[in-house]
């Protein structure tokens, strides 16, 4: 892990498109600024978290999960 120093206002670059920028400081809490293309997910750490959970739950979902749905009918 790259450990950095920053003061309010000032920012690091991850690559060629994302910049992070520490935007105020209270006590314990740091709050960042995140500039990234919309093709690149930003997410806090617990809901990148909640994602995986959800998405390995929902493809462990048996094929019978859905034999008894059928087409609408016109």
């Amino acid at each position: 892990m790259l450990v950095l120093s920053r003061h309010r206002d000032e920012s690091i670059m991850i690559g060629d498109d994302v910049v992070v920028t520490i935007v105020d400081i209270r006590g314990d809490k740091v709050r960042l600024g995140i500039e990234a293309p919309q093709a690149i997910p930003v997410h806090r750490q617990e809901v990148y978290d909640a994602i995986q959970r959800e998405n390995r739950r929902a493809s462990q979902t048996g094929a019978g999960a859905t034999k008894d749905v059928r087409p609408p009918r016109d």
